[in-house]
């Protein structure tokens, strides 16, 4: 009970936020160069026509009449109809969607596939040889950038091995593992360094405590250690480094979708911002902002299921 009041509290606090969100996005896009209804009828449209799509779209109107109607069609459950597509703006976020969410999901899991074993095998020996190569690669892995290690992953797993689909989502579960494992991998490449880091600090932090000494004085060995006491109490802040990437890849698919053609919000927003669609641009970014929300709420659930010191009100 306490946790859904929890997620309920959060959720209310979360909504100033999203109408800021809302706010500075609709300035931002009314602020880029170039009109959605030139872009629309193109090079040759007349100013009679311009000017007629300006009206049945309402771009005529001054901009916080623009802004008031968006609102107003939001809290009915309408975020717009979007000028490229000429179809409802929560239609089309609503059949890419899922690609998004599979590929954070995902692309979350992997590293912490990745992330949990390197920081504990670190952390094991400090100041070794293990240590000072996984403190390396993790250097290393926050300075590549994520489309080039996408391209290179496309190139060489894809195009000369033909081990993985190079673009594009399979259909299916299986389907969906198979085609996204490539792009969850790029993005799981540059969340893997920040967490192994923050584990590793934890785990030797943790590894000083008194209970790790009595833990050793009654014989547990060294696995029993790591799993029972210091991966736990290791954990918590690690999870915060986590949420906080998480919420930044989700901005970050955007880059992601174009270079593995997966048709998700990435690929959608950009979509928008060509075609200077402001209701799709500004549905798009709501829709990931509400998500990044979500995110972090759900991160401070998981401290408070794995740290029970930590209080949930």
């Amino acid at each position: 009970m306490a946790f859904a009041r929890f997620f309920a509290s959060r959720l209310l606090q979360a909504v100033p936020v999203l109408l800021g969100v809302t706010l500075v996005v609709f300035v931002l896009i009314h602020l880029v160069p170039g009109d959605p209804a030139q872009t629309a009828l193109g090079p040759r449209a007349t100013p009679d026509a311009v000017d007629a799509l300006h009206s049945q779209w309402g771009l005529d109107q001054p901009l916080h009449e623009q802004y008031l109607l968006f609102m107003e069609r939001l809290l009915g459950g309408d975020l717009g109809t979007s000028l490229r597509f000429g179809q409802s703006a929560g239609d089309l976020i609503a059949a890419r969607l899922p690609v998004t969410l599979w590929l954070i999901v995902y692309a979350a899991a992997l590293a912490c596939v990745f992330a949990v074993p390197l920081a504990l095998w670190a952390a094991s020996r400090p100041a070794a040889l293990r240590d000072r190569v996984v403190r390396v690669i993790s250097v290393v892995g926050l300075g590549v950038p994520g489309f080039w290690l996408g391209l290179v992953l496309i190139e060489v797993v894809s195009v000369n091995w033909l081990l993985l689909p190079a673009a594009g989502v399979e259909p299916g579960f299986l389907g969906h593992v198979e085609s996204l494992f490539l792009p969850s991998l790029t993005i799981a490449a540059g969340m893997t360094p920040l967490v192994v880091r923050s584990l590793r600090t934890e785990v030797l932090r943790v590894t000083e405590s008194d209970f790790v000494t009595t833990a050793r004085a009654k014989g547990l060995t060294p696995h029993q250690i790591r799993m029972r006491h210091l991966l736990r109490n290791a954990l918590a802040p690690s999870v915060t480094v986590l949420t906080v990437n998480v919420s930044f890849l989700i901005g970050g698919t955007l880059v992601i979708e174009r270079v593995f053609g997966l048709g998700g919000l990435g690929d959608l927003m950009l979509t928008g911002i060509d075609a200077r669609d402001f209701p799709l641009v500004q549905a798009v970014t709501l829709v990931l902002a509400v998500l990044v929300v979500i995110v972090n709420i759900l991160g401070d659930l998981a401290q408070a299921l794995i740290d029970p010191r930590v209080e949930v009100q």
